[in-house]
């Protein structure tokens, strides 16, 4: 099979795996005037957007007990739920399948990452401040993606280049 077309095929696939909804990240894809394939969060300058992803809905294993909403008032010592320009921070629980999954991915990657376990104090208070209602979640660029999936990590860390 030709490159363009696994490529293509790679893509249909996941987008069609792909809810679409309100609350999603976007990515954009759109190929250079080089021919290299580029991955954005922010529309190409010239316009010509190839395709449209929106990552959410990831599979993701539900916290008991976990609040949809953000709480109005966290813990004092829980880390913010923003980070940085260019760290990673993985939300995860050792129970959780797509964790990892999530982490493995991560290191065969060789990306550096915080993790932070929902189930201990710390973790649970910074859980709870970001407002998830399951794992992984990771943020990385001012992005959340909740869930994993090898394609939606390949997008964001494509898009970080």
């Amino acid at each position: 099979m030709r490159p363009f077309y696994r490529t293509l095929l790679l893509t249909m696939l996941v987008l069609a795996a792909m809810p679409w909804g309100a609350g999603a990240q976007t990515l954009y894809k759109s190929v250079g005037a080089d021919g290299r394939v580029v991955y954005s969060d922010k529309p190409p300058v010239t316009g010509a957007v190839e395709k449209t992803m929106k990552l959410e809905n990831l599979p993701v294993s539900v916290v008991p007990g976990a609040s949809p909403t953000p709480q109005a008032a966290a813990a004092p010592d829980a880390p913010p739920a923003a980070t940085p320009r260019g760290d990673v921070v993985l939300y995860m629980a050792t129970w959780c399948g797509y964790c990892k999954a999530a982490k493995s991915y991560l290191a065969g990657k060789g990306i550096a990452y915080r993790e932070l376990d929902i189930d201990t104090p710390s973790g649970k208070a910074a859980f709870k401040q970001l407002g998830a209602r399951g794992v992984p979640v990771l943020l990385t660029n001012g992005q959340k993606i909740a869930g994993f999936t090898p394609q939606a990590y390949d997008a964001v860390f494509m898009a970080r280049k």
